[in-house]
């Protein structure tokens, strides 16, 4: 990607500053050793050197903007969006600081707020590459593929040898199951940077996925000449082999990729299937328990972690909060309306192994019955089977994409189990879709 200067917010008069001096030195030349010491790598120098410039001019834009930018190159990302927000407010027509805040609100995980900040960029700046680039990969953090792609697209109409935007897209084709095409890409960035271990595992797994298995050993084989440690790589080289009927080669690959990551479950599956078709029975069931057991939280209720900010108990009390909102409805010849009530009624007298049974008898009569999988996640939460709770909530949101209180529940879940960022996110959409006490949570537990 073309480098952008991160000085291009330059100061551009000396009106805006004090002519007072500390130690002989006026603002703008307090300013002039900021950005110097920033270009020299020099970034806690050019920190104090930007605080006396802003103490003796505090209206000057600049300034703000370049501490903000040295702040950022210390990872101290919330210092730097608070320079940025300054900066914007003394000049809001320029577009590198809403380019920049974007990123530095991207690494606090904020996506959304961060393509807010990218679309306001491409707005004042619409040729630069970078605005796109960015939007592009933070959609993608958000699911939101088809935009991705079109952003990423036109990445590539500005910039047509911008590996990293080529990487990136290669990526979301592959969300989007194009794979001839995301190959094409993985294709393209090899032929830009010859040495890049992650294009040629994309490459490979596009070959995967179009069953050229041959093709994928030899992107594997080539990503693990550059980057040997990798276990991925290694299990799915693995796994093109053992497509080949080439399981002794096979297990080679899956031993590695075990050595590398003990925890790397898909290894001790493709092992054992291995062994099991060369007839070592009892050391192919010996892996495939292994498949089964290492980090598999659904294989016993017990083995559920509430990791997150939000316990067992905070989890059940604002889970609670979601209210009842059925109506009747027309009965079905397959009666999977009276099975869902049911459900909900026994549910209610305490019964919620009772309601699962009835719920299952709902969704498998009718399999679109999306307010069915999401009463049924609430009552699996409410026993404690918060991913299977998880996987209902997820189904419900797939067949009603503005089920509010599905992305609520599922949000709630995700965070109590650790995953704080995948939370929030859920979280923001149920309040994006109208569900008000979302946010309320957001407040309490995603800063």
């Amino acid at each position: 990607m073309k480098q952008k200067s991160i000085f291009l917010f330059v100061f551009v008069t000396l009106l805006g500053f004090s002519t007072l001096s500390i130690a002989q030195k006026t603002a703008a030349e307090y300013f002039e050793e900021g950005v110097n010491k920033s270009k020299a790598g020099d970034f806690v120098s050019a920190l104090q050197a930007f605080n006396l410039a802003i103490s003796m001019s505090p209206e000057n834009a600049p300034s703000y903007y370049n501490r903000a930018m040295a702040k950022a190159n210390l990872k101290d990302n919330r210092g730097a969006i608070l320079d940025f927000d300054r900066s914007i407010e003394l000049n809001p027509k320029y577009s590198d600081a809403y380019l920049y805040r974007g990123i530095s609100k991207a690494k606090q995980d904020d996506f959304r707020s961060a393509i807010q900040d990218f679309s306001r960029a491409i707005e004042l700046n619409p040729d630069d590459a970078q605005g796109y680039y960015q939007r592009g990969i933070n959609r993608a953090r958000v699911e939101n593929y088809r935009g991705a792609l079109q952003d990423l697209n036109r990445t590539v109409e500005l910039e047509p040898n911008n590996a990293g935007a080529l990487y990136a897209r290669g990526n979301v084709k592959l969300k989007l199951e194009d794979f001839p095409s995301a190959s094409a890409d993985f294709g393209r960035v090899i032929d830009l940077t010859p040495k890049s271990p992650l294009a040629y595992s994309g490459r490979g797994y596009a070959k995967l996925k179009l069953n050229d298995f041959v093709a994928a050993v030899a992107d594997y084989s080539k990503a693990l000449e550059l980057k040997p440690e990798d276990s991925d790589a290694f299990y799915n080289r693995g796994f093109a082999r053992s497509k080949l009927d080439k399981f002794e080669e096979a297990i080679g690959d899956f031993d590695q990729a075990i050595r590398i990551d003990p925890q790397n479950y898909q290894a001790y599956y493709g092992r054992g299937f291995c062994k099991s078709k060369l007839g070592v029975q009892k050391e192919a069931i010996a892996d495939l328990t292994k498949a089964v057991e290492v980090n598999n939280t659904t294989a016993q209720e017990g083995k559920i972690v509430y990791a997150g900010k939000i316990n067992r108990g905070v989890l059940d009390q604002l889970r609670e909060v979601v209210q009842e909102k059925g109506k009747i409805t027309e009965l079905s010849n397959e009666r999977s309306e009276a099975f869902f009530a049911r459900g909900v009624g026994k549910n209610k007298q305490g019964d919620g192994k009772g309601a699962i049974i009835d719920l299952n008898k709902a969704i498998e009569y009718n399999p679109t019955y999306f307010e069915a999988y999401f009463t049924r996640g609430m009552v699996k939460s409410a026993l404690g089977d918060q991913r299977g709770a998880i996987q209902d909530c997820t189904s419900a949101i797939k067949l009603n994409p503005k089920h509010a209180e599905a992305y609520y529940v599922r949000g709630l879940i995700k965070h109590s189990l650790g995953d704080e960022n995948g939370g929030c996110l859920d979280l923001s959409k149920a309040g994006e879709l109208g569900y008000t006490q979302a946010y309320k949570v957001i407040s309490d537990y995603c800063n």
